[in-house]
């Protein structure tokens, strides 16, 4: 690859601008949100942190249905930053579940925090400035759920609320500059 922006266009291409990843992760959290209301705050907990293994997976499957590899060019120099940052990611996922054990309604509020900081590099990744959107409002969410000592619930709901919304936004947008 020449240049950064080839390797953004090679990694937009092949991950239809991250979209399927986003949509993936928000019916994780959607999911992880409905078990801490149905079942319990730590069913939520585990669903968020077990389902996040599943993001990827579901991702790559969507890019297929969509039409798009779910594959980078193995010579893209921006490969080691979409590794780096998951694995910062999963470093950063203990301190979120020891926040759990001592103040339950921190724990989704912490993951959205975490997840913001993930999705901050996205723009690099893609050279899609519109994650700068997405990760302002997740720690939004974050700061909302706090000052509001909103239920353990309402972290996934909103979350993932606000995830499939921005998907949404993501896939409208994609179709419009793909007309």
């Amino acid at each position: 690859m020449d240049s950064i922006k080839d390797a953004q266009k090679d990694m937009r291409t092949a991950y239809f601008d991250g979209f399927p990843g986003v949509l993936a992760s928000g019916l994780v959290w959607l999911t992880s949100g409905f078990m801490a209301l149905m079942v319990s705050p730590k069913a939520g907990m585990l669903g968020l942190v077990l389902g996040g293994m599943l993001i990827f997976p579901l991702s790559v499957l969507l890019c297929k249905l969509f039409g798009c590899s779910g594959q980078h060019d193995k010579a893209n120099p921006l490969a080691p930053l979409a590794f780096e940052n998951t694995f910062w990611m999963l470093l950063s996922i203990p301190i979120a579940i020891v926040v759990f054990f001592y103040m339950e309604i921190w724990f989704y509020p912490a993951m959205l925090l975490i997840i913001a900081g993930r999705y901050l590099t996205f723009n690099t990744l893609y050279g899609t400035r519109l994650y700068y959107l997405l990760a302002g409002l997740f720690v939004l969410s974050a700061w909302l759920l706090v000052q509001f000592k909103a239920p353990v619930y309402a972290g996934g709901l909103l979350g993932g609320a606000v995830e499939i919304g921005f998907a949404l936004l993501m896939y409208l947008r994609l179709k419009n500059n793909h007309s």
